[in-house]
């Protein structure tokens, strides 16, 4: 006897969540996740802060990008919510008016944590490359790691990696130096407790 066809999630699935749930909807199945843990959220925070003025406001840099904190993203039949985009502008001069994107960004970065670390790395990283995004960084704050990737060919390259306190210039903004150790800064109660956050 065949078990009926499970079904695809859909838009308006997103619609029910809870106010402090994350969700996508990655080849065809509901992701959720929780907001993100403070160091999730910090090393987020920072890392927005060092690109958005030289490269989003053209302050101290080049210009010629937006970059964005949790765009949502509706890519072919996925449904997408990076911690941070950006796209060059001379591919998208002017912001969408619609309350999303369907033009893949030219830059993505993920925050990971142990709870969503397996599927930005085994589910979104493939769909990042099938919709030709061009740069990908993968930050973990618990390992103080930086991967930063390049598309080629369909396929992730690793392009360079840092580690706790390096200086950072990492394509696309390598115009950029910043010191990876603000992304870690201790936070109150970090020591000791171990944060449970999923982020």
């Amino acid at each position: 006897m065949s078990r009926p066809a499970e079904r695809l999630a859909e838009y308006r699935d997103l619609f029910d969540l809870p106010e402090h749930v994350i969700g996508e909807i990655l080849n065809g199945q509901l992701v959720t996740q929780p907001r993100p843990a403070p160091r999730h959220a910090q090393a987020t925070s920072i890392l927005t802060g060092e690109i958005v003025p030289p490269y989003h406001q053209g302050r101290g840099g080049p210009g010629g990008w937006w970059i964005l904190f949790e765009p949502e993203m509706h890519l072919g039949p996925h449904i997408l919510v990076p911690d941070l985009a950006g796209w060059r502008r001379e591919r998208m001069p002017a912001l969408p008016d619609e309350a999303y994107f369907t033009l893949a960004p030219d830059w993505v970065c993920e925050v990971l944590s142990p709870g969503t670390a397996r599927i930005d790395r085994v589910v979104k990283m493939p769909i990042y490359a099938g919709q030709a995004v061009q740069w990908l960084w993968l930050v973990e704050p618990d390992l103080h790691t930086l991967e930063v990737f390049r598309l080629h060919d369909g396929h992730w390259l690793l392009e360079g990696a840092w580690q706790e306190a390096d200086e950072v210039r990492a394509p696309p903004f390598a115009e950029l130096a910043f010191s990876l150790a603000d992304l870690w800064a201790s936070t109150a109660g970090q020591q000791g407790e171990g944060e449970q956050g999923t982020g």
